[in-house]
């Protein structure tokens, strides 16, 4: 199925994200995608995209270590994505799994991710390049699938913890990282080390914008950095309690000197 299906958006490609996205009506729901030129996708293609079982057949597709078991990373070195089927944690998920009740199109999780991360990506923020995302409705209601761009020869800060000690420089690239994100607005709902990914050069970039939001500054800044050296702490500290204190203030004075800096200028 796959293999006729025309995947217009690679990573090369400059220039195709304009406004909120494409939406596409199918006719279980809808899709969103960058306006990439294209047509609009038949609704095999759409359903091809999105299933994890068509990218295997080609050997295309390998279960994602983090999350709930529902991420893959998939295509080839020309065209890596991240697949996410969207599942519920907690006591919920025992009834509910993967679905969510339906109370509008702009309420659909995947789109509220989508057009987030579209609007990051955009601004040049440490996020992951949205590719397209859908909902399939049932009843009362839907289901939600998100395709991103993989960041290249980056895995989870948690795995660098557990590992060994983490320099000083990474631990500032977190908080200047962190700073700028919320110099965005951003509410990052789950701002947590196995969100956290930094590649090969040290570079940071934050994942999983679920339930995120754009909002007035507020307390919710303190808030993310709290839930952030909650789980830093729970993988560091026991191991190495003073190099932890140290990465934490270094942390803390990049993020302080970033948010402290005078904003960008355009141009």
């Amino acid at each position: 199925m796959l293999d006729s299906i025309p995947l217009p958006l690679s990573e090369g490609e400059p220039n195709i994200i304009r406004g909120s996205g494409r939406r596409i009506a199918t006719d279980a729901g809808a899709m969103l995608d960058a306006e990439a030129g294209t047509p609009p996708w038949a609704e095999a293609a759409v359903d091809a995209i999105f299933d994890p079982q068509q990218w295997r057949r080609r050997a295309s597709a390998v279960p994602a270590a983090r999350g709930r078991g529902g991420t893959w990373f998939v295509g080839d070195d020309a065209r890596a994505w991240v697949l996410r089927h969207y599942r519920r944690g907690g006591f919920v998920a025992r009834c509910l799994a993967d679905r969510y009740l339906w109370t509008g199109e702009d309420r659909v999780r995947a789109f509220a991710e989508w057009r987030l991360l579209d609007r990051l990506w955009r601004r040049g923020a440490p996020v992951p390049r949205p590719i397209a995302a859908r909902y399939r409705r049932v009843g009362l209601f839907y289901r939600c699938d998100l395709i991103t761009v993989r960041i290249a020869d980056a895995r989870p800060l948690s795995e660098r913890l557990t590992e060994g000690d983490v320099p000083l420089a990474l631990w500032r690239a977190l908080g200047t990282a962190v700073a700028r994100l919320h110099r965005e607005g951003v509410d990052h709902a789950d701002l947590n080390a196995h969100n956290v990914l930094v590649d090969d050069e040290g570079r940071i970039s934050f994942i999983d914008f679920d339930r995120g939001r754009v909002r007035a500054d507020g307390r919710w800044a303190a808030r993310n950095l709290r839930r952030l050296r909650r789980s830093l702490r729970k993988l560091g500290a026991d191991r190495a309690p003073r190099a932890f204190d140290a990465g934490w203030r270094a942390l803390l004075g990049a993020y302080a000197a970033e948010r402290a800096a005078p904003p960008p200028t355009d141009g």
